[in-house]
């Protein structure tokens, strides 16, 4: 890595953006540590991409500051700062050779040993073997890594990547997740990584900024966002979670006792929400759920919560998984995960079932947030009533 590259986080202090009487980043203060994977995660419009584009120089600020270590970089030109982005579309030179291509940077800077530079670069994303190939010889998968190659080589302080893989398949998506934190991890580059996946920003990012209209709704390790969300944005957003109206109605000791729709529950308190009172959206991941026949609840763990008189409304096959629809008393519908151990059977639409979990799965949100937040929706369909 090249002097000074190293140790410089990269600031945004009070930052906006307004686009006419649209504002899209809202006063956005944000340090991204040297070194660290991070990742911007949120929905089309929320703010991420325009933030990236103010690091990358590609918008000027309508207010605030950019800077990367000690250098204030927000009025800078593009080519000045230390900083390259790897797109969505590649942007590859067709008529360049993948050598040259991943060379074109050092070239333009007069660079010294540049073959040694360049076989380094292709050997770290496995595309030794093709450099004398041109792009339009390679896979989808095979071009992005040359795109991250010739971003690399420049071994520049920032690395912003822009949906990167967004135009590759599943498959292919998945094993770039994994190779694109490994070159992380070698490299020991600042990766900010804007993206919509959730899935995507869980594998790859030591840290998730999850953005809503042009501010961060909420900033952790994926960990801590999944397992301890702060709003219904942020555990509709991230995964899915099953959300239902309760109240507090005492306490046991360092836990809330629950009151649910006539049903007693408890959760620790440490994972009420900062500002929640007693009326409650109760939380629990689908999966954190255990679901028995009905006549079977009397074997269910006594010190789990329990929801009985559910009917299940819907079953899908996944592989991993079963994925069911229960439809409970007060007329909500939980979703439930169960994993396919080959214990027992897929129960069919119309089966009786009771709902158990620790109690220290659950989570507690503001009761008076919008419980449908951040649920993304299939175009026409209805989100699920809450109870």
């Amino acid at each position: 890595m090249t002097e000074g590259a190293a140790g410089r986080d990269l600031r945004l202090e009070q930052v906006t953006k307004r686009f006419g009487s649209f504002v899209a980043v809202d006063d956005l203060s944000l340090t991204i540590p040297s070194g660290s994977f991070f990742a911007l995660l949120g929905p089309s419009g929320c703010g991420k991409t325009t933030t990236l584009r103010m690091v990358a120089g590609l918008e000027d600020p309508t207010a605030g500051s950019i800077l990367i270590g000690d250098d204030d970089v927000t009025g800078s030109k593009p080519y000045k700062r230390p900083v390259n982005t790897v797109f969505q579309s590649y942007a590859l030179f067709p008529h360049l050779d993948i050598f040259e291509n991943v060379a074109f940077g050092l070239r333009r800077r007069g660079a010294k040993d540049l073959k040694r530079q360049v076989e380094e670069a292709l050997e770290l994303v496995e595309l030794s073997s093709m450099a004398r190939r041109k792009p339009a010889q390679l896979s989808g998968g095979q071009q992005q890594r040359v795109a991250l190659a010739r971003a690399i080589v420049n071994r520049p302080a920032v690395l912003l990547l822009d949906e990167p893989l967004g135009a590759l398949d599943l498959k292919l998506r998945k094993q770039m997740q994994i190779e694109l934190k490994r070159i992380q991890t070698e490299v020991g580059l600042t990766f900010v990584h804007v993206t919509h996946d959730q899935e995507e920003a869980m594998t790859m990012a030591d840290t998730i900024a999850v953005m809503n209209g042009g501010r961060i709704e909420q900033l952790g390790s994926p960990g801590d966002l999944y397992e301890a969300p702060e709003t219904t944005f942020v555990a509709n957003f991230l995964g899915q979670s099953n959300l239902v109206r309760a109240s507090v109605s005492g306490t046991d000791g360092d836990a809330l006792v629950l009151d649910l729709q006539g049903q007693k529950l408890a959760m620790p308190a440490a994972r009420r929400a900062a500002g929640a009172g007693d009326d409650l959206l109760v939380g629990i991941r689908p999966e954190k759920i255990h679901m028995q026949v009905s006549e079977a609840s009397a074997t269910a763990d006594p010190t789990h919560n329990v929801l009985p008189g559910g009917v299940v409304t819907d079953t899908s096959f996944t592989g991993v998984s079963t994925q069911y629809l229960v439809r409970m008393p007060w007329g909500q519908e939980l979703m439930v995960f169960v994993q396919n151990l080959g214990v027992a059977g897929v129960h069919p639409p119309g089966t009786k079932v009771d709902l158990s979990w620790d109690p220290a799965h659950t989570f507690a949100l503001d009761g008076s947030a919008d419980a449908t937040a951040g649920v993304e929706h299939d175009e026409g369909a209805a989100p699920l009533p809450v109870g």
